[in-house]
C-alpha cells in the first residue's frame, strides 16, 4: 500500500497516533520557530492562555498562522508544488473580483440606466470589446480577458476618470450582460456581471400559477427548469471562480466583531439573537465556524489554510456545507441584501483541499491535529473511559470525534444496517479487528456514483433523510474520519431498548451513556381513509429509497408508488418526498418493464400474469405504458440531438404536487431555507398553497385515487380533488421519546423531550436556542455518578436540522468530560469493553436448515440479541449487500425481514429465525452460509403479556406457529394452561412438531388437506379442517373430552396471516360465542408490514384501529406494539396496507426466482 513520504521523520501511521502527533507538532513548532520567530511566540502565549486573547486578537493570530501552515502541510505531503498551482489559480482569478466591485458594481451600474442596457444589441457590444478570446473558450476565460481589458485600460484600482472609446465599449457590453435577458443568460454560470439584488422576502422563489383540477397550482417560470434523471448527484455546487465571488463580497467582519454568519445577529440593545422577517432565529451558525477568517484565507488562495480554519470549530466539514446547512447565510450581515453564500464556498475549500494529492489525508489530519485550535491542538491523552455514543447520525457522529480528541474511547452504535466498507479503506474488518489501511492520495478512489453505491446506513438521517442533492461521498468520508481511528468502534443493527438497554450498558463497563438516536417519530393525520393504499408517510417512502435500496437499478427492494403523487406538508422533508417521488417513478417503471420483458421471453406472458389479480394487472399495464413511453422518448431524444424530456412525460401522467395548509412565505421550508424550494421547483414540481387535506378517496379496490383538500387561494375559499394515486404524508415529527416507555427507570419525560438534568443531578429546564448559555444535556445519573445524556432532535436545545445536531454535540462533550473526571477509575479498560461488545453485538449465521419445502429455520448467533429476548417479540434479519450474490446485474440483497424468535438458547447466545419463502426476500435466507456476518437488529416489539393461572388459546397458522413456541412455553412456565390450535394448508407445511407440544398442555392439530397429522400425545386431537372449524368442533365436543374446556378460555391468542386472525375474530362473535367467556381477551400479532423495525421512526407499520364500542379510529405502530387486540384492528385497512407494493412483488418474486435459478440455488 502506497503512503506518503513525509517529511520530519513522520511515517503515515503516526497521523493516526497521539504519540505520532505530538512528533508533528513539535516539528511544527521547531519549523515555526525557525522561520516565523514573531508568530512562534505569540503562538506560544495563546497556548499557555488562549481565553486571554481578545477575538479580534485571536482571529488575526490564526488567520496569520493558517498561511505558513499551509505551507508546512504541504511541505509534509510532498504537495507544495500542486498546493503553490492552486494558490496561483486563485491569482490569476482575482482581476475578475475587482473589475467586479471596482468596475461593474461602482461604475457601470451608475453609467448606464437598465432600460437603456437592456435595448443594446448583443452582437454589437459583444464584437465591440474585441477580447483575445472567444466564448467558445469557457465563460471563466472570456470573464477573466474582460476583467484584464479593463484593469489594462483603467488601471489597476479601475478609476474612470474620463471614459475612452475602449472603456465605454466595456461599458457597454457590461451593461449589456448586467440587464438585458439575452446578457444574463449567457452569463448566468459566472459571476463577473452578478450584481447583489436587494430581498424581497416575499417573492424569494420565482413563481408562475397555473390552475388545475380548479386548484391553483405554483411552478417555476419554464426557463429557469432543471434537467434531473435518477439518483446521481443533482447539485456539483460552485466552482472555484464562483466560490471566489462570493468569498470576495464577504466584507470579512470579524475585524469589526461583528461575525454574525458565525455568533449570530444580535440587537444592540438587548443582545438576544434578532429575527428574520419570518420569525426565525438569526443564531448565525450552530457550530461557531470561523467562517469570516475562512472567507479570507481562501479569497486569498490558502485554501489549506482555511480548512483548516474552519475545523478548528467543525472538523466534520465534510458533513455541512452546500446543501446541508444555511444557518451561517440566515444571520449573514447583509439582511437587506443577497447574502454571502457561505455554504458553498465552504464546501468549494474542501473540494479544492481533497483534490490535491493525499488531500484526504491532509483534511484528516487537521481533524486530529490542528495547529489554529490554541486550545486543543491535538488529542489529549488517553482517560481510559468509554461512552457508547447510541445512534450515528450528525449528533452521534460529531460527538464520538469530539470525545475521541478529548481522550476517550467511543464505541458507536446504530439501529440501522451499516454496510462494511472495504478493510483496505476503514482498516476494520467484519468481526471487528483492526488492520492497516491504504493512505488515500486520489480522492476519486473513495467516490462513488449516488446512483450505485452501497446505501451504507452509516449518518442516520444524513444518509436516509437527506437526498442526492448532497453529495453523500462526504458522509463516507467522515465515516472514515472516526472509523480508522483505534478510538473508535462501530456496530449497526443493535437497538438501543433492546440489543442492549441502559443496565447492560453500565452493567458492562461503560462510563456515559450519551443518546444521539434522533429519528423523529412522524405525525400521523387523522384523514378518512388515512391509511389507504397508495398512502404512506415521507420517513417510509425516502428510507425505502434511500436505504433498503428501492433507488438502485441493482436491487431488489419493493416501493411501489403511482402518478399522480401529492406530498402532503410544506417543510423541507415535504420539498425532498417531492424531489425523489419525481424522479423515482420513471426508475421504478423502467426497471418493471426490464424485468418484465426478460420474464415474458423465457417463460410466457400467461406464466408472468399468473399470480396477479385483475387491478394488478391494469397496474402493472399502466407502468409498462409509461416505461415504452419514456424509452420511446429516449430514442427520439437520441435521434434529435437533445435530452430527453422524461419530467415532460411525468408531469403528463400527474406529476407531484405538494399540498400545504398555509402560504408558500409561510412554509418552513421556505422561512428556513427557500434555496431548497427553488432547487425543487427547478425540477418542476408544483406547490399548491392554502389547503388542508380533509379526505383520501379510494376506487372501488381500496386504492387511493384523489386527496379532498379545503382551504383559501387568492381570496377565495376552496374546496377541491386533487387526482392523487400516491399521497406521501410529510407533515412533521415528533421527539422520539420510546425509551422513556420502554424503560421508565432511566428516562423521564419533560413535555415532548427527554427531562434535562444539570452536572449535579438536578432537573433542569434548557433554553429552547442553539447556543444556550447554559449547556443542559444530561438525562439520567445512576447511583455511582455515572450519566446518562442527550442530543439532536431529541434535545430542545438542539433540534431542528444538521448543524444544529452537530452544533449540540460540540458544546456538549466539555460537559460530558466533566461528569467522568467526577468518577473513580474506570471499571474496565476500553479493550476490555470493546472485546465484550465484539463478542456481544455481531451476529453470524451457525447453519441454516429447511424444515419444510418452504420454511427456512436460520440459526444465528447473537449473543446479546438471544438474552435480551422476550417471548413474542422479533427481529429484522438482513444481509449484506458487500456480501451479497449478483446475479445478471441484480445484488441478491434482502429487504429488513420481522422474524421472531421461536427459540432462544441464552447460554450459548443462539437464537432460532423461522421464515416462509413467500416469493421475496424471504427467498434468500436459504443462500446464507454458516460463519456468514448478518444484521440480527432486536429484539424489537413489545413481549407478550404473559399471566400467571390463566386458561390460555394459541391459535398458530403456518408460520405464526413459530412465534407461539416461546409464548405457550412461557404460559406455561408461569402456571396457565394451554390449549394450543396449529393450523396448516398442507400436511408438509407442518415443522417442529416437538417444540409445539412443549408450548402446550394440550394440542389440536388442523389441516386444510387429507390425511391431516396423527397424534403423537393421548390428550390431543386431529381433524383435517381449517383452524375456526378445529376451535369449534373442539368447543362443541365433537372432537371428544376435553382435557382444558375451552369455556375456559381467559385469553386467545392468535398469530397467522391477516385472514386467519380475521376469522377468528370474527368467529369469537359468531360460532365459537356459546362456548366463550364475555370477557375473555383476544388478542392477535399483527402482520402489518414493517422496514425499520426500530420503533416509531418510519412509520410503515401504521396500522389503523376502531374501537368496537365508539367506532372511533386511532393508529397504532405494530413494530412497537405488535400485540393488538382483534376487536380493534381494522383488518380490512391490514390487508390493503400488505398489498402496498404489490404488483411489484409479484414481478420481484419471479425474478427472484429467475436469479436463484441462474445460480443452482433452485
Amino acid at each position: 500500500m502506497a503512503s506518503p513520504s513525509l517529511s520530519h521523520g513522520l511515517g503515515f501511521t503516526d497521523l493516526y497516533d497521539r504519540e505520532g502527533l505530538v512528533r508533528l507538532d513539535a516539528a511544527f513548532v521547531d519549523w515555526l520557530k525557525d522561520g516565523h520567530v514573531e508568530m512562534h511566540a505569540r503562538l506560544m502565549a495563546a497556548r499557555t492562555n488562549p481565553d486571554a486573547l481578545a477575538d479580534k486578537d485571536e482571529s488575526n493570530l490564526l488567520i496569520e498562522l493558517a498561511r505558513p501552515l499551509e505551507d508546512f502541510l504541504a511541505a509534509l505531503f510532498g504537495v507544495a508544488e500542486e498546493a503553490a498551482r492552486l494558490r496561483g489559480h486563485h491569482s490569476t482569478l482575482a482581476p475578475v473580483f475587482d473589475c467586479k466591485r471596482l468596475f461593474v458594481q461602482r461604475y457601470v451600474t451608475r453609467a448606464i440606466k437598465p432600460d437603456a442596457a437592456a435595448a443594446l444589441d448583443g452582437d454589437k457590444v459583444t464584437a465591440e470589446v474585441a477580447l483575445p478570446v472567444r466564448l467558445e473558450d469557457g465563460l471563466e476565460a472570456w470573464e477573466l480577458a474582460f476583467a484584464l481589458a479593463v484593469r489594462e485600460r483603467a488601471g489597476a484600482e479601475f478609476k474612470i476618470a474620463t471614459p475612452t472609446p475602449e472603456i465605454e465599449a466595456l461599458t457597454r457590453y457590461a451593461a449589456w450582460a448586467l440587464h438585458s435577458p439575452e446578457g444574463k443568460k449567457r452569463h448566468r454560470d459566472g459571476p463577473l456581471f452578478k450584481v447583489p439584488h436587494k430581498l424581497d422576502f416575499e417573492h424569494l422563489v420565482p413563481i408562475e400559477t397555473e390552475v388545475v383540477d380548479g386548484v391553483t397550482r405554483m411552478r417555476l417560470p419554464r426557463p429557469m427548469l432543471r434537467h434531473r434523471e435518477g439518483f446521481a448527484l443533482t447539485d456539483e455546487g460552485f466552482d472555484l471562480v464562483r466560490a471566489l465571488d462570493h468569498s470576495n463580497y464577504c466584507i470579512w467582519c470579524h475585524n469589526q466583531g461583528k461575525d454574525s454568519c458565525s455568533r449570530g445577529l444580535k440587537d444592540r440593545k438587548t443582545g438576544a439573537f434578532q429575527k428574520s422577517p419570518f420569525g426565525v432565529t438569526l443564531a448565525g451558525c450552530p457550530l461557531e465556524e470561523k467562517i469570516s477568517e475562512m472567507n479570507l484565507l481562501k479569497s486569498e488562495g490558502f485554501s489549506i489554510g482555511a480548512l483548516a480554519m474552519a475545523a478548528v470549530d467543525n472538523p466534520l466539514v465534510a458533513a455541512t456545507g452546500h446543501r446541508i446547512c444555511n444557518d451561517c447565510m440566515k444571520a449573514c450581515i447583509y439582511q437587506k441584501q443577497e447574502p454571502v453564500d457561505i455554504p458553498q464556498i465552504e464546501t468549494r475549500t474542501l473540494k479544492d483541499v481533497l483534490g490535491l494529492p493525499w488531500g484526504f489525508e491532509i483534511y484528516s489530519l487537521l481533524t486530529r491535529w490542528n495547529p489554529l485550535n490554541l486550545r486543543r491542538p491535538l488529542p489529549r491523552p488517553a482517560t481510559g473511559r468509554t461512552v457508547l455514543v447510541v445512534g450515528l447520525g450528525p449528533a452521534g457522529f460529531n460527538l464520538a470525534h469530539h470525545l475521541m480528541n478529548d481522550g476517550h474511547a467511543v464505541v458507536g452504535i446504530d439501529g440501522l444496517k451499516i454496510e462494511p466498507l472495504p478493510v483496505a479503506q476503514s482498516g476494520v474488518s467484519a468481526d471487528g479487528a483492526r488492520h492497516a489501511f491504504a493512505a488515500v492520495r486520489d480522492v476519486a478512489t473513495l467516490r462513488e456514483d449516488l446512483g450505485e453505491r452501497a446505501m451504507a446506513g452509516f449518518g442516520g438521517v444524513a444518509e436516509y433523510g437527506i437526498t442526492v442533492r448532497w453529495d453523500k461521498n462526504y458522509l463516507k468520508m467522515v465515516r472514515l474520519l472516526l472509523e480508522r481511528r483505534g478510538q473508535f468502534s462501530m456496530f449497526g443493527g443493535v437497538r438501543f431498548g433492546g440489543t442492549v438497554t441502559v443496565e447492560d450498558a453500565f452493567a458492562m463497563g461503560f462510563d456515559h451513556v450519551a443518546l444521539c438516536a434522533g429519528a423523529g417519530k412522524p405525525t400521523v393525520l387523522d384523514l378518512p381513509n388515512g391509511l389507504a393504499r397508495g398512502v404512506r408517510a415521507a420517513s417510509d417512502f425516502l428510507m425505502a429509497l434511500q436505504l433498503t435500496g428501492a433507488a438502485k437499478k441493482d436491487s431488489i427492494a419493493n416501493l411501489q408508488i403511482r402518478l399522480p403523487v401529492v406530498v402532503i406538508g410544506g417543510g423541507l422533508t415535504a420539498i425532498d418526498t417531492a424531489t425523489e417521488s419525481l424522479a423515482y417513478y420513471p426508475l421504478q417503471v423502467e426497471k418493471f418493464l426490464s424485468r418484465h420483458e426478460i420474464l415474458v421471453q423465457e417463460r410466457g406472458e400467461a406464466a408472468v400474469f399468473a399470480a396477479m389479480n385483475a387491478e394488478e394487472r391494469e397496474i402493472a399495464f399502466e407502468f409498462i405504458a409509461h416505461a415504452e413511453a419514456i424509452r420511446a422518448e429516449r430514442v427520439k431524444a437520441e435521434r434529435e440531438g437533445r435530452t430527453p424530456d422524461i419530467t415532460g412525460l411525468v408531469n403528463g401522467w400527474g406529476g407531484v404536487t405538494i399540498a400545504y395548509r398555509r402560504r408558500l412565505i409561510d412554509s418552513p421550508s421556505y422561512t428556513l431555507n427557500h434555496e431548497e424550494v427553488l432547487k425543487a421547483l427547478e425540477e418542476d414540481i408544483r406547490f399548491a398553497e392554502g389547503l388542508s387535506p380533509t379526505a383520501v378517496e379510494v376506487d372501488a379496490n381500496g386504492h387511493a385515487k384523489a386527496l379532498k383538500v379545503a382551504g383559501e387561494q387568492n381570496g377565495q375559499k376552496i374546496e377541491a380533488t386533487l387526482p392523487a394515486r400516491t399521497i406521501l404524508v410529510a407533515a412533521g415529527t415528533q421527539p422520539n421519546t420510546v425509551l422513556a416507555r420502554e424503560d421508565a427507570t432511566h428516562a423521564f419525560i419533560d413535555g415532548k423531550y427527554f427531562r434535562a438534568l444539570d452536572e449535579e443531578g438536578n432537573p433542569a429546564t434548557p433554553e429552547r436556542v442553539c447556543k444556550p448559555t447554559d449547556v443542559r444535556v444530561l438525562m439520567y445519573r445512576a447511583a455511582d455518578g455515572r450519566f446518562m445524556s442527550f442530543f439532536g432532535d431529541l434535545h430542545p436545545s438542539f433540534a431542528g436540522n444538521v448543524v444544529k445536531a452537530m452544533g449540540g454535540a460540540k458544546q456538549g462533550y466539555p460537559v460530558l468530560t466533566r461528569t467522568m473526571e467526577k468518577l473513580p477509575l474506570a471499571r474496565r479498560s476500553p479493550a476490555e469493553l470493546l472485546a465484550e461488545a465484539n463478542a456481544l453485538w455481531r451476529a453470524k449465521v451457525v447453519r441454516v436448515d429447511r424444515l419444510t419445502p418452504t420454511i427456512v429455520e436460520v440459526v444465528v448467533e447473537a449473543p446479546a440479541a438471544a438474552r435480551n429476548f422476550e417471548p413474542g417479540q422479533f427481529y429484522r434479519l438482513q444481509n449484506y449487500e458487500a456480501r451479497s450474490k449478483k446475479v445478471d446485474g441484480t445484488l441478491l440483497t434482502m429487504e429488513g425481514l420481522a422474524l421472531t424468535g421461536a427459540w432462544v438458547d441464552k447460554d450459548k447466545g443462539l437464537l432460532s429465525l423461522i421464515t416462509l419463502e413467500m416469493g421475496g426476500s424471504s427467498d434468500l435466507c436459504a443462500l446464507l452460509e454458516p460463519g456468514e456476518p448478518v444484521i440480527v437488529m432486536g429484539p424489537t416489539g413489545t413481549p407478550t403479556e404473559i399471566e400467571p393461572g390463566e386458561t390460555v388459546v394459541l391459535a398458530g397458522g403456518g408460520l405464526g406457529n413459530a412465534v407461539l413456541f416461546s409464548i405457550g412455553q412461557a404460559f406455561r412456565k408461569a402456571g396457565s394452561k394451554v390449549l394450543y390450535f396449529a393450523g396448516y394448508k398442507k400436511p408438509s407445511d407442518r415443522y417442529k412438531v416437538e417444540e409445539i407440544e412443549a408450548a402446550a398442555d394440550v394440542v389440536v392439530w388442523a389441516c386444510d388437506e387429507q390425511p391431516g397429522f396423527p397424534v403423537d400425545r393421548p390428550q390431543d386431537k386431529s381433524v383435517v379442517d381449517n383452524i375456526v372449524e378445529a376451535m369449534r368442533r373442539y368447543a362443541s365436543g365433537e372432537l371428544g373430552p376435553q382435557p382444558i374446556p375451552f369455556k375456559d378460555a381467559d385469553r386467545i391468542v392468535a398469530i397467522g396471516s391477516d385472514g386467519m386472525m380475521n376469522a377468528v375474530r370474527l368467529a369469537r362473535h359468531g360460532v365459537l360465542k356459546p362456548w366463550l367467556k364475555p370477557d375473555h381477551r383476544a388478542l392477535g400479532s399483527i402482520n402489518s408490514p414493517m422496514q425499520c423495525m426500530m420503533k416509531e421512526i418510519c412509520a410503515q407499520c401504521l396500522q389503523l384501529h376502531k374501537d368496537p364500542v365508539t367506532g372511533k379510529e386511532s393508529v397504532v405502530f405494530s413494530c412497537f406494539n405488535q400485540d393488538q387486540e382483534l376487536d380493534r384492528v381494522d383488518f380490512g385497512c391490514l390487508r390493503q396496507r400488505l398489498r402496498q407494493n404489490g404488483v411489484q412483488e409479484k414481478i420481484g418474486a419471479l425474478w427472484i426466482d429467475r436469479s436463484l435459478r441462474r445460480i443452482g440455488a433452485r
